[in-house]
């Protein structure tokens, strides 16, 4: 994948993305509007405590790297920040609203089923059923050499497969059944289990700042 994205990456521009689908009139976003979004209670998993340091700190790593840019307007004071990452001109990711809508929800909440991105991408997208989801789940799993998406070992006893973004890394994408072969549950089980080290690191990193913080005060 082109762009690998650390969770806090991919927090903050997930939320970037939202906010430019669901809020047009206040995008680009505030550095104050962007730590609200990155830690809102709702939407979001895993829920977060960030600092503006550290949302500042992700921001000026990505726009390092020209996924993120600022903007200021005549007469404000305040730094505004817009996403480079899809559908814009700086960049050769280009989904339709349907495949936006879906790894945005992605990049805020980690891996779905189908029945769960359609609950939660209707304020972002429109999507007849649950079928529709998984065609538009299948074209993003075959994107040629680079699929943006991968789809999860089925958990015992779950009715549905999960679906995640690659953007954090390949995933082998598995079929159901499984079949014989191992090495893709051993390839899949090895990166689920790097995913959760970051997201345990950065929780951790957020207790430390917020104990900093609190014998500081």
């Amino acid at each position: 994948m082109k762009h690998e994205l650390s969770p806090l990456d991919a927090r903050i521009i997930g939320c970037l993305i939202e906010k430019e689908l669901t809020t047009p009139d206040q995008y680009p976003l505030s550095l104050n509007a962007l730590v609200n979004a990155c830690n809102q209670k709702t939407n979001r998993d895993p829920v977060l405590e960030l600092s503006e340091a550290q949302v500042q700190a992700g921001v000026d790593a990505l726009m390092k790297r020209f996924l993120v840019s600022d903007k200021s307007s005549y007469g404000s004071r305040a730094t505004k920040y817009k996403h480079r990452f899809v559908n814009t001109e700086y960049g050769a990711l280009k989904c339709s609203p349907q495949e936006l809508g879906i790894l945005c929800v992605m990049l805020l909440r980690g891996p779905q089923t189908p029945g769960e991105l359609r609950a939660r991408t209707n304020r972002l997208c429109e999507f007849v059923d649950v079928n529709e989801i998984e065609t538009v789940l299948g074209a993003l799993m075959s994107r040629g050499e680079e699929p943006l998406v991968a789809r999860l070992p089925r958990a015992p006893g779950a009715r549905e497969s999960r679906y995640m973004h690659l953007f954090s890394g390949h995933i082998e994408s598995v079929a159901e059944p499984m079949g014989s072969s191992v090495a893709p549950a051993e390839s899949l089980a090895a990166r689920v289990s790097k995913l959760e080290a970051q997201v345990e690191a950065l929780q951790s990193a957020l207790a430390t700042s917020t104990s900093a913080q609190v014998k500081t005060k």
